[in-house]
């Protein structure tokens, strides 16, 4: 009777037995999948949650100034299991982020943005920029202290652009004052069109990532060895094996979710600031603003841009179009070339002022990454046989991402902005030198079958 029925349903909705079978059952993954590879199928579920949760939260949740605030309360006292869904919201949107960094590492370390998979990394990456906006239109509605004054000043920011940027902090603000239009854009925004884009994101990343196959920790290509029916010898489909695999990975994640949520939501201050149970006053300045924890280690970087930072970086471009010029063999026509784009870059530097360079430095930060694809110029995917000091680089790049997190954190001193001078350097040195760095030393053989042991 359920075959019967099965047949029944296929007959008139084959589209979703073939996508069954395509991205499922006869989706073949590569076999060594190791742990970092959980983190995938954590965001989508952390999406899903987040989704769910913000339904229920809309239903009595209030986009108005004067209610905002009082909505928000009325949730967690009043409303039947209220606190449980806004703290499973709350603690979603830092536990997207941790999944999501993860899996952006995994990807780098892998090589998972190499040939063939450029677009794949690209779509994800837009996925991380329209996640950091959503997260920051969300973080204004519960119409708290840190709420109201974060936006107000990461909308300011805006207004350093030259030329335009006072129209346009007006019109991200919807007024002269971060105020009742600035909270109904950013609920129309955080609860309908930033989710349509990133679910359609999320769509074309799974398409695009089946189209081309799964990287694997040894960064080799599964397609390359096919048996006689033209399975790969070294690929197991992904229903039942992998579905059931990530069940683990689920497990963990939802017992370390659930401890959060129910013993520690705030986390100290860095999930829910102290600042956010207090009603927005826009009399009354919070001592120091800062965002939430993910945004940090940008912010940081947005701090450290100072008029001696500009200086510093005009004195690098002079010397990078100097060595370049002496010792990067152009012809005469190149170092003509090199010098006068180096004088232009120099110029504009100075030409306006380091509050808009930070901007441009905090934006830069997270639109880099998207070139990762065609910077990298390594003959190898995966850090397995890439040089040895390239495990440590990578580390010191971990290091450095977790101190201006810290320091983004902290009010601003002397000695924190000249550590963060120092690590936002390093941050784009990575990136920037990466086409030399990542072409030298001496790389390891590649085998032709990725090196599998059972667990």
């Amino acid at each position: 009777m359920v075959q019967q029925g099965t047949v029944w349903l296929e007959n008139r909705f084959p589209t979703a037995f073939e996508a069954y079978r395509v991205h499922l059952s006869e989706y073949y993954a590569p076999k060594n999948f190791n742990w970092m590879y959980f983190f995938g199928s954590l965001a989508l579920l952390v999406l899903v949650i987040q989704i769910v949760t913000g339904i229920f939260l809309v239903m009595h949740y209030k986009p108005d100034a004067a209610k905002a605030f009082e909505s928000v309360e009325y949730i967690m006292r009043d409303v039947p299991w209220g606190w449980l869904v806004r703290y499973m919201h709350s603690t979603g949107a830092s536990a997207f982020f941790v999944v999501v960094y993860l899996h952006m590492f995994r990807g780098m370390i892998y090589g998972s943005y190499k040939k063939p998979r450029e677009l794949v990394w690209v779509f994800g990456c837009a996925i991380f920029l329209c996640l950091m906006a959503e997260a920051f239109m969300g973080y204004l509605l519960p119409w708290g202290q840190m709420s109201y004054w974060g936006a107000q000043v990461i909308i300011n920011l805006f207004a350093a652009v030259p030329f335009v940027g006072p129209d346009l902090a007006i019109l991200i603000r919807g007024d002269f004052v971060v105020g009742d239009a600035t909270l109904n854009r950013f609920f129309s925004f955080h609860v309908i069109a930033v989710p349509l884009v990133l679910i359609g994101l999320v769509v074309a990343h799974l398409l695009a990532l089946h189209d081309v196959g799964s990287n694997n920790p040894d960064g080799i290509d599964i397609k390359a060895k096919k048996d006689a029916s033209g399975k790969p010898l070294d690929g197991i489909p992904f229903h039942p094996y992998y579905t059931v695999h990530d069940i683990v990975g689920v497990s963990v994640f939802l017992m370390l979710f659930s401890a959060v949520v129910f013993f520690a939501p705030t986390m100290g201050g860095f999930f829910l600031e102290f600042n956010n149970f207090i009603p927005a006053d826009p009399l009354k300045t919070p001592a120091h603003i800062a965002p939430v924890w993910y945004f940090t280690p940008y912010y940081s970087m947005l701090r450290a841009t100072t008029d001696p930072m500009v200086n510093v970086l005009v004195g690098l471009v002079a010397a990078g179009g100097l060595t370049a010029i002496l010792f990067g063999g152009f012809k005469t026509q190149g170092k003509v070339v090199i010098a006068v784009l180096a004088v232009v870059v120099a110029g504009l530097l100075k030409a306006f002022d380091a509050k808009f360079w930070g901007v441009v430095v905090m934006g830069a930060a997270v639109m880099i990454l998207f070139v990762l694809p065609w910077v990298d110029r390594s003959p190898v995917r995966s850090i397995r046989y890439r040089p040895n000091w390239n495990k440590w680089l990578y580390f010191v790049f971990v290091v450095n991402f977790f101190v201006l997190g810290y320091l983004g954190v902290l009010p601003p001193s002397a000695g924190g902005t000249l550590v963060s001078q120092v690590g936002t350097i390093f941050y784009f040195g990575f990136f920037l030198l990466m086409p030399w760095w990542s072409r030298i030393g001496e790389f390891k053989p590649v085998p032709d079958r990725v090196v599998f042991q059972p667990h």
